[in-house]
């Protein structure tokens, strides 16, 4: 590869914690090495739109000490566009001219696996690419900058619900982003001592998950001194029900990507809660046992879903999201000036830097559902009947991998 004086960076699709961490990384290393860096704004879309535009911020020592690592979100914009979809058969000549109408020579992209796969698209057109792995979802195969910022703020707010939970003796039903793999519910749940955690690596069996929330909601209220409990669940946006079937909003249709938007896990779960409390004879005698029942008004225990949705994605970037962004973001570079385009950064450990084919690294990684249990024999539910956790030892011997 030809000497890189000039790299852009691009940040593209959902925001999350970290990505400031990323571009400054990106920028700090370049500086290092007396290279230039610049930000394309507004994800792929400024990408395609670079050739119209009258300038480009440079990331220069001043300008990088005013975007601050610690806030979630990105100083260089998103979009959710995809290159290939765009209506505009020239459209990677438009591209190059862009680059080249700003001596852009390479540039470092950090997103997920929609924004990874435009990434192999950028490096078979032979535009000089790395990727920085992104998403709060972490359905990547390395850990991807966002995760932890995101678990820790489904944790956060799913504990603090609890004392709306209690107050008014409800089930409380948390619905969380992670499309279709369950991360975030699930690290974020057990972070949040939640009774209750579905994803959709395991399809719901409700009478099962009926039974747990009766048994264990029930006996908190009667051994209350004040006859006061809640039970709370977190869901996943991608659940699936017993038939293997993802719940999709039918009316919302597709996203750039062509993927289906999900909506309406919460409000499902929190329906099929009510419709067996409602028809379990054994719900109003509880109800008179903790002087809770009023006659017409108040028969059955409440059930509120709640969505925390965007908010689990803005804000703070936890310490490990910065510190993961920084090294990435600075591995990037490094991996560019040796000429190892079109990979994406896994990690950075002592002096070695991990990397990946991105077009394997952008595979889908699910839950491992072999430890989960574990997790069921805490007491913790997962719509299922509990199974027994098998168990192998193992004494580690070599250096391992560091992350999530």
């Amino acid at each position: 590869m030809a000497s890189i004086r000039r790299i852009g960076i691009i940040t593209s699709g959902g925001d999350c914690g970290g990505l400031n961490a990323v571009i400054k990384g990106v920028a700090r290393e370049a500086y290092a090495l007396g290279i230039e860096s610049v930000v394309i704004p507004n994800g792929y879309a400024g990408l395609y739109n670079l050739i119209e535009l009258p300038e480009v911020v440079f990331l220069n020592a001043e300008r990088v000490s005013r975007i601050e690592a610690s806030l979630a979100g990105s100083e260089a914009g998103h979009s959710r566009v995809k290159i290939s979809k765009i209506k505009d058969e020239k459209k990677y000549d438009r591209i190059k001219e862009g680059l080249k109408k700003f001596g852009i020579d390479a540039l470092v992209i950090s997103g997920g696996d929609d924004t990874g796969s435009v990434v192999v698209d950028l490096s078979s057109q032979g535009i000089p690419c790395i990727h920085v792995p992104k998403t709060m979802d972490l359905d990547l195969q390395p850990y991807s900058v966002g995760g932890d910022s995101s678990i820790n703020r489904i944790a956060t707010f799913t504990r603090d619900l609890k004392t709306t939970g209690l107050s008014h003796n409800r089930i409380m039903v948390v619905e969380v982003f992670g499309r279709y793999v369950g991360h975030t519910a699930f690290r974020g749940g057990i972070g949040a001592e939640a009774d209750c955690i579905l994803i959709p690596e395991i399809p719901v069996d409700f009478g099962i998950v009926y039974e747990h929330m009766k048994m264990t909601y029930f006996g908190r209220v009667m051994r209350s001194d004040v006859k006061a409990g809640t039970y709370i669940m977190v869901v996943a946006e991608g659940l699936k029900i017993s038939n293997g079937e993802m719940l999709y909003d039918e009316s919302a249709g597709v996203d750039a990507f062509g993927h289906k938007k999900l909506a309406g896990a919460g409000k499902f779960v929190r329906q099929q809660l009510e419709k067996r409390l409602k028809s379990d004879p054994e719900v109003i005698e509880f109800m008179k046992k903790t002087g809770m029942y009023a006659p017409g008004v108040y028969e059955v225990p409440e059930v509120r879903e709640v969505m925390p949705g965007h908010l689990v994605r803005c804000g703070g970037s936890s310490a490990y999201d910065v510190t993961f962004g920084y090294k990435t973001g600075a591995a990037a570079v490094l991996l560019l000036i040796e000429g190892r385009a079109g990979v994406t950064v896994a990690n950075v450990d002592g002096s070695q830097i991990f990397f990946k084919e991105t077009s394997e690294a952008i595979k889908r990684r699910e839950v491992d559902v072999t430890e989960i249990g574990l997790y069921e024999s805490l007491g913790t539910c997962f719509g299922r009947k509990p199974e027994k956790y098998e168990y192998t030892f193992t004494e580690v011997k070599d250096k391992i991998m560091r992350h999530l």
